[in-house]
């Protein structure tokens, strides 16, 4: 393992929250390795959020490129080790990447207090007694 590679772990990031829920977190770190957030008043429609939109979808989408490619690895029997290692980390790597994603995504989903009502559709319907089930 390199120490770019130990760097880029998820472990060896800092778990800090961010310090205000308007913050977006980035998918990418800093050279030092923090993690990089965006602020911005209107922070669907800036020039930097946009960047983040687009950079999360190519990441997005190399991982499910990287996922076929693996397989097409896995599923050849005559595959040697350095083939296997290499689509392993390229597998990490991309892991790496859609979690960020996913977790940057959902910090910015909306979050339902207690005292809010769902808007979910089903929740409206009739109520089964736990002895129906």
């Amino acid at each position: 393992m390199t120490s770019h590679e130990d760097e880029n772990s998820p472990q060896a990031w800092p778990k800090t929250a961010a310090p205000t829920s308007s913050l977006r977190l980035l998918t990418w770190h800093s050279p030092s390795g923090n993690r990089c957030y965006l602020s911005t008043d209107d922070e669907a429609n800036t020039t930097l959020a946009r960047l983040a939109d687009d950079i999360e979808n190519v990441q997005t989408d190399t991982a499910e490129q990287v996922l076929d490619a693996s397989n097409a690895v896995l599923e050849d029997p005559h595959a040697d080790a350095h083939s296997l290692r290499f689509a392993l980390r390229r597998a990490r790597e991309a892991l790496v990447d859609v979690l960020l994603v996913a977790e940057s995504r959902g910090g910015r989903l909306p979050i339902l207090r207690d005292d809010e009502e769902s808007q979910d559709p089903e929740e409206e319907g009739p109520k089964l007694p736990p002895e129906s089930f």
